[in-house]
Formats: C-alpha cells, sequence, structure tokens
C-alpha cells in the first residue's frame, strides 16, 4: 500500500509557511503597508521575470503592531519552489526598520488565475 502524498509533505516546514520574530528597540515607526509592498516587489517567480506582487499572488497583508501577516498563494500548487517562496516574502521584509515579527502563510483558496494579475505584469507578460 502507498501511502498519499500532499503538497504540505515537500515543504521544508511541512505547512508552507513562513515565521520570525525580532527583538528590537522600541520605535515610533510605524511600518506601512506601501513599504512591505516595495520589499515584495522585490521577489521575483523563479519561472516567470514578474515579482510575486504583481502577478497577484499577494492575497493579504496585515499590519498590528509592527507584526506583519501575510497569505499568499502560488501560480500552481506543484511549483517546484513551493516551500522556498513564503521564506523569500518574509526575508525581503526582514530589513524593515522596527518590525517586531513576520509571518508569511501557504494558502490555495482562493486558486490563483491571471485575472489576478497586475496591468504590469498582463503587460510584461502579453497577456489581455
Amino acid at each position: 500500500m502507498t501511502e498519499e502524498k500532499n503538497l504540505k509533505d515537500f515543504m521544508p516546514n511541512k505547512n508552507g509557511s513562513y515565521y520570525r520574530e525580532f527583538d528590537i528597540i522600541i520605535t515610533k515607526n510605524s511600518i506601512t503597508e506601501e513599504e512591505i509592498v516595495k520589499c515584495i516587489k522585490t521577489v521575483m517567480d523563479p519561472e516567470i521575470p514578474v515579482n510575486l506582487y504583481d502577478l497577484g499572488l499577494i492575497y493579504s497583508i496585515n499590519i498590528i503592531n509592527n507584526n506583519v501577516s501575510i497569505e499568499m498563494t502560488l501560480t500552481n500548487p506543484n511549483c517546484p519552489v513551493a516551500g522556498q517562496m513564503p521564506e523569500n516574502v518574509g526575508k525581503s521584509i526582514e530589513k524593515l526598520n522596527g518590525i517586531k515579527s513576520v509571518e508569511v502563510k501557504l494558502v490555495w483558496s482562493p486558486p490563483w488565475n491571471k485575472n489576478l494579475m497586475s496591468e504590469d505584469a498582463k503587460l510584461a507578460l502579453d497577456i489581455f
């Protein structure tokens, strides 16, 4: 009898997420969604020459007292680097001054489709 495998079986931490807390000196700086988006836009899809944000892979960004929580997806659940992408997004945000924690969760609902892409991404990929 063979055991059925799930995507989480291939993830480094078995749940498709990334989490890190930081020891910080108290700061009055509040992290903004714009700063986070700017960081995420530096993370490129390994197979498509467009950043993850413009591909529409970032479903939500929540900031509470400089604790950042993100839900994201992938273009395809069979992506060979599925386990690495939440970490790549998390590490892009870690450099922000005053961040207390970052959590990136990989979700599959709703499924990604090309209508989630920004106009810039569609233009870059010649999709109309």
